[in-house]
């Protein structure tokens, strides 16, 4: 008990009598937010190592100021006119976040006030790519796993089975599992854009001094709850599901929605969720062997499927497809590689086509058992973006890159309740439908950035090297 005292001490903050202390409809620019309860201090994680970690109070989730959600994009959030904390509602149109983000980075300027503009949208653009993406399909860690067939099964199916009744029992086995009701953790991580390419030239950021270093805390409950909070930079991004609703915080856009059917948050597959991992890839088949870093592995491979992908599209933004693969290990059967790939497609008006493809390659290390349960205790992901259309002159790829190490896990935490998975205040019973019909007609139009070829003129220029 001694190596949770800390955790245990915060989770006091949990208690329903407690954080109803003040009504819900306090206005958002006077609430406290969560993170302000999560700061550093010395105490002792339960890996037994000493390093510093998290006191977490009961999550107080706010809205915008516009009072309504807006449907989340799974990419770049689009930017505010200004870049101050604006009127949710007033955001601007699809995609428009990355093309300022993209001219900040192609037009530095080697002073003072630029270098703080293009750290903050470097920040935005890597807190909104990474800092709480989704996995592809809906699941529920209740959902049993198939039952192991051979029979008129095609082989690249029973082969999946095999490989995840195997990561299962490596895991800490079925049993074992069925028995968390709840599950919390606490990481560090650190997050940097590494790289930047356009058609004519490549800049990579040698300096790792530029990273931008923070925390997270996790929060999951059956059936299909979860809750994250991360602090990087000054920046608090915020996101759960009550298991009906999937919405998102950021400073810069308030509360929005997820369109599309609940899905779980992929950070929680990185090692911290098997038994949602398993179910996950419960439809997935085999498609071969790969050694990935020096260790042999099995590949199960998952597609959304096409109702799927249409749910989720919206507007001038069609999702075309979202392939999920898994690499578990031969030798230790635990998932080892976790790579997932979505490709948009944004059509204009009278405009141009534009595709953006996202990839995240995670590595997941330092397996260690939690309460008989097998969590991988540091990772990292490496995430590319690469925007590209008819013109082969405006192609860019940015890369950006991650690590995160795990300081604290614990399971069937006491006092733990639904108060802690509740979405955003304002939020009703049907205002999701209507707000997306809204946005549908806000969004039917998708401005292309017509000073492109002055940004990649800059980057030609070397002013983009200026500040790295």
């Amino acid at each position: 008990m001694e190596k949770k005292q800390g955790f245990f001490s915060a989770l006091r903050g949990l208690s329903p009598s407690r954080s109803r202390g003040r009504s819900r409809s306090v206005s958002p620019a006077r609430s406290s937010s969560p993170m302000k309860a999560l700061s550093w201090g010395k105490k002792k994680n339960n890996t037994g190592g000493g390093g510093g970690g998290y006191y977490l109070a009961q999550p107080e989730l706010s809205v915008g100021r516009s009072g309504s959600l807006r449907p989340v994009m799974e990419g770049p959030d689009p930017d505010e006119e200004g870049g101050g904390g604006g009127n949710v509602g007033d955001s601007k149109r699809l995609g428009s976040g990355l093309g300022h983000w993209v001219k900040g980075q192609l037009s530095r300027a080697p002073s003072v006030a630029a270098t703080a503009v293009c750290r903050r949208n470097d920040l935005r653009l890597l807190l909104g790519v990474m800092g709480a993406p989704l996995a592809p399909i809906h699941v529920s860690s209740s959902d049993p796993l198939p039952h192991l067939s051979i029979k008129n099964t095609p082989i690249e199916t029973s082969s999946a089975q095999y490989i995840l009744q195997q990561y299962t029992a490596a895991s800490g086995g079925q049993k074992l599992q069925n028995s968390i009701k709840n599950a919390y953790a606490m990481g560090k991580l650190k997050m940097i854009t590494s790289e930047l390419e356009t058609a004519t030239r490549t800049v990579r950021n040698r300096n790792p001094s530029k990273a931008e270093s923070g925390g997270f805390v996790l929060w999951q409950m059956n059936p299909d709850m979860w809750y994250v909070e991360l602090s990087v930079g000054g920046n608090k991004v915020r996101a759960g599901c009550n298991g009906k609703l999937v919405w998102r915080h950021t400073p810069w856009l308030g509360s929005h929605s997820a369109k599309g059917p609940v899905r779980p948050l992929r950070r929680g597959l990185q090692g911290l969720d098997p038994r949602t991992t398993a179910a996950m890839f419960a439809e997935a088949k085999c498609i071969g062997e790969k050694n990935v870093n020096g260790e042999d592995c099995f590949i199960l491979k998952l597609c959304t499927d096409p109702e799927t992908l249409k749910a989720r599209s919206e507007g001038p933004a069609e999702i075309i497809r979202h392939v999920l693969s898994g690499y578990f290990s031969q030798k230790t059967g635990l998932l080892v590689h976790i790579e997932d790939s979505h490709l948009t497609r944004i059509q204009s008006n009278g405009g141009d086509t534009v595709f953006w493809e996202t990839t995240y390659n995670s590595s997941l290390d330092d397996y260690r058992q939690v309460e008989g349960i097998m969590i991988a205790h540091s990772g990292h992901s490496v995430v590319t973006l690469f925007r590209f259309g008819e013109e082969a002159m405006s192609h860019t790829r940015t890369k950006m890159e991650e690590s995160w190490t795990i300081e604290e896990v614990a399971f069937n935490v006491p006092g733990l309740s639904l108060d802690c998975f509740i979405p955003p205040a304002d939020l009703k019973t049907g205002s999701v439908t209507e707000y997306t019909q809204e946005e549908r007609g806000k969004n039917s139009s998708v401005v292309l950035s017509a000073a492109h070829k002055a940004k990649v003129a800059a980057l030609e220029n070397g002013s983009f090297e200026a500040n790295r």
